[in-house]
């Protein structure tokens, strides 16, 4: 049995832990050795690498912008020459040249029509009668009379003759040869009035039977068969129909007081022939159409300018062979404004406008851009003309004008200016 006093103190022979190590193991500090210059290594190149690629794009942007910038590019082509005619336009409308109301010349109940409305019709075609009998009975009456008037003369030249032989033998008073002279005379009248009576019963007859005065297109019939037209030669007489003629047909239009004196003083020039007496050239077209296929001559102008409107009306003359223009319609008509000259002719798009006046851009040797004060006139086949400011020599810009700028350079290609010719 051991001695209590033998046992083993539990603190002071608790095991006692080793001492640690003043420093780490050396494989320890190499890897972290390692590491550390790992990054460093990485964070070098990075840095690198971003001050290369910025200073790079420095570079780069400070020679764009060092560089000189490249002059805008546009289209230039010089100004089209052509001769022309300019044209004024007018609107108006289609007359026909002969109108007629077609009338009862006698009173009577209508008995026959002898067309179709519309129908075309020529000069002295029959078209209305009027019942022909109560004239006929009065053609016959005036006859008789006449007939009797004969008989009257006859009978007075006979006496007048024996009483002629009877005074040569003083067996007649000069007096009852006087008497017969006279019954001689007054027969021969009445024989007079009764042939004046039968023209008049004829000619009224004739008027039974209605015929068209003129060739053209007929209207409808404004009375039917079985009324009671009213005729004679003034008074509420009855209209039966209208006839229009159609070839050649006019064309009525109205141009104001300006438009009329600059004609004027173009003919007082010589620039343009009269327009009261040369009879112009003129074209027209019907509200369908965009060319000009007819082809007339103006053949009126007024007497006097209106003096509420300050318009003067106007007429052409245009051949209607195939019936097509009716008339009232509408159309168009253009007469010369000009004799033909050399024209100076630009497109639209090359215009602008600065305030009250219309510019061009014109391209110097240099390439340089020039403003040029321009006067346009009248759209000729798709083009304007220039009537003052350009020579025709001039190269002016046509496309890219929104590139250019007065006094800026800019880099020319050639273009062409082309008309579009008109039909």
């Amino acid at each position: 049995m051991s001695d209590p006093g033998d046992a083993p103190n539990p603190v002071s022979e608790a095991p006692t832990p080793p001492a640690p190590h003043p420093h780490p193991p050396r494989q320890h500090h190499a890897r972290w050795l390692v590491g550390m210059f790992l990054v460093g290594a990485v964070v070098f190149a990075g840095g690198y690498w971003y001050f290369q690629h910025y200073q790079g794009s420095v570079t780069a942007s400070a020679a764009t912008a060092a560089a000189p910038a490249t002059p805008p590019a546009v289209t230039v082509a010089k100004p089209l020459r052509k001769e022309i005619t300019e044209w004024d336009e007018f609107t108006g409308q289609f007359a026909a040249v002969d109108e007629v109301d077609i009338r009862a010349r006698v009173s009577g109940y209508l008995e026959s029509i002898h067309f179709t409305d519309g129908q075309i019709v020529k000069q002295d075609d029959l078209l209305f009668v009027i019942d022909p009998r109560p004239f006929e009975i009065s053609l016959t009456s005036a006859q008789a009379a006449l007939n009797s008037a004969k008989a009257r003369v006859d009978l007075a030249k006979q006496q007048l003759a024996r009483a002629d032989q009877l005074k040569k033998s003083d067996f007649v008073s000069q007096s009852t040869y006087d008497q017969r002279l006279q019954e001689m005379l007054s027969a021969s009248s009445d024989a007079e009035v009764a042939n004046a009576a039968i023209a008049s019963a004829k000619l009224n007859l004739s008027f039974t039977q209605v015929k068209a005065p003129l060739a053209g297109r007929i209207g409808d019939h404004e009375v039917s068969i079985g009324n009671l037209v009213t005729g004679g030669e003034s008074g509420s007489t009855t209209r039966l129909t209208t006839i229009v003629s159609l070839d050649p047909i006019h064309f009525n239009f109205d141009m104001s007081e300006a438009d009329f004196l600059a004609y004027q003083r173009a003919a007082a020039s010589g620039k343009l022939g009269s327009t009261r007496d040369d009879g112009i050239e003129v074209s027209a077209h019907l509200v369908d159409e965009s060319d000009w296929p007819l082809k007339g001559r103006l053949d009126f102008v007024n007497n006097q300018v209106d003096r509420t409107t300050g318009i003067i009306r106007a007429r052409a003359v245009f051949p209607n062979p195939d019936l097509l223009i009716t008339p009232g319609q509408f159309g168009r008509i253009r007469i010369p404004g000009s004799e033909p000259y050399q024209a100076i002719m630009i497109p639209d798009e090359a215009i602008l406008s600065d305030q009250s006046q219309k510019i061009v851009f014109t391209v110097g040797a240099e390439g340089v851009v020039k403003p040029a004060v321009i006067r346009p006139g009248p759209l000729v086949e798709g083009l304007r003309i220039v009537r003052e400011g350009l020579t025709g020599d001039e190269d002016i810009i046509i496309d890219g004008l929104l590139r250019a700028r007065p006094g800026a350079k800019v880099t020319p290609a050639p273009g062409e200016i082309k008309a579009r010719p008109e039909p």
